[in-house]
């Protein structure tokens, strides 16, 4: 992070520190008490900290006009954004995509489009369901390594970042306790259960709360689907397509329904909040990500909802370009802020002991 943005979060975390009035709001201003002094790992471990709920922002007497002029959310929101973008592996992709991230995700979405109607002279002669549009090889050799190396990218990023933080062995105890604050969105709470103010100032809502659980739940359920559609391939010899009873169809479309909405809801939340209390810079790419979530989950569902039609290979090739280009983009869009968290939260746990 550039040496303004850590002096400023430093300076703002000490005022903080002597001040404690939000000392029961997240998890941020427990760890901030815990120590007198903040190398810049200790910020960037902070930073990864906040959910950038605003709480404490309207709850703080120093905010301008106050000549201290406090502004944790957006100091730490800038630290948080700086250390995904320097730890990240291959270094440089990242801050394109803040900068552009709408449009270098409809152009790779598009780009995708083309490229599937270009191979379309590789149609198989037989199949069943997509697979009689796309064969199962030729589905295996774009996503495998599509899927691969995102992950590995994401890999070195988040060691680098346990790294920089000083963070030591871990424990099976402060990987259920962040588990379990990942689960239940337990920093979106406010501290007493009423909910944030990231929408609507000083309003308490658990808005953000909710629209964050549809989008984590309804992820990992379409992720369950995949995966058994994948056992049942592999393991039992039973490709798709499968039956409305299947456990691919039982967990994927919840999952796709629950995805879509939370994913909607999160845009309209972000339209609603201001920016003065985020990282402007990468706000772009931040409604890039949540967008393309949407898109991928929709689509699949618009795609299931088209079987037997003459829609399917229209449906089917723009719904395997932006499943593409989500997994393309991982390890540089705000999905990877979902991996620092939780090692953040690791983190936290193992220092409060």
């Amino acid at each position: 992070m550039s040496v303004e943005t850590a002096q400023e979060a430093r300076r703002q975390i000490e005022i903080c520190n002597a001040c404690r009035y939000c000392e029961g709001y997240c998890a941020v201003f427990p760890a901030i008490t815990r120590q007198t002094a903040f190398a810049d790992g200790d910020i960037t471990q902070l930073a990864n900290l906040c959910h950038n709920c605003r709480g404490c922002y309207y709850a703080c007497q120093y905010t301008e006009p106050h000549e201290l002029a406090i502004n944790l959310p957006r100091a730490l929101a800038e630290v948080r954004t700086d250390s995904w973008k320097e730890l990240a592996w291959p270094s440089g992709f990242g801050r394109a995509y803040d900068r552009h991230g709408m449009a270098i995700a409809t152009m790779v979405v598009v780009c995708l489009c083309l490229l599937a109607f270009a191979v379309s002279s590789l149609q198989p002669a037989a199949g069943e369901g997509f697979y009689a549009y796309m064969s199962h090889d030729l589905m295996v050799a774009i996503f495998a390594p599509a899927f691969v190396l995102p992950l590995l990218a994401m890999a070195v990023s988040v060691r680098r970042y346990w790294r920089n933080v000083g963070g030591g062995a871990v424990t099976w105890r402060a990987v259920a306790c962040a588990f379990h604050d990942v689960a239940t969105m337990r920093n979106l709470a406010g501290g007493q259960d009423q909910g944030c103010n990231f929408e609507d100032e000083d309003r308490f809502s658990n808005a953000r709360r909710v629209a964050h659980q549809l989008t984590l739940w309804g992820f990992l359920l379409c992720f369950a689907s995949t995966s058994f559609g994948t056992v049942l391939h592999y393991v039992f010899d039973m490709p798709a397509p499968y039956g409305v009873f299947s456990l691919p169809k039982l967990l994927g479309i919840p999952g796709g329904l629950m995805l879509s909405g939370g994913t909607l809801w999160m845009v309209r939340l972000k339209l609603q909040a201001g920016d003065g209390l985020s990282d402007a810079r990468v706000r772009g790419g931040d409604m890039a990500f949540v967008v393309l979530l949407f898109a991928v989950s929709t689509s699949g569902l618009l795609l299931y909802l088209a079987t037997h039609t003459r829609l399917v290979p229209y449906m089917l090739t723009f719904h395997l370009a932006t499943v593409l280009t989500l997994f393309l983009t991982l390890p540089y869009s705000k999905f990877v802020h979902g991996f620092y968290r939780l090692a953040a939260l690791i983190g936290n746990v193992q220092r409060a002991r």
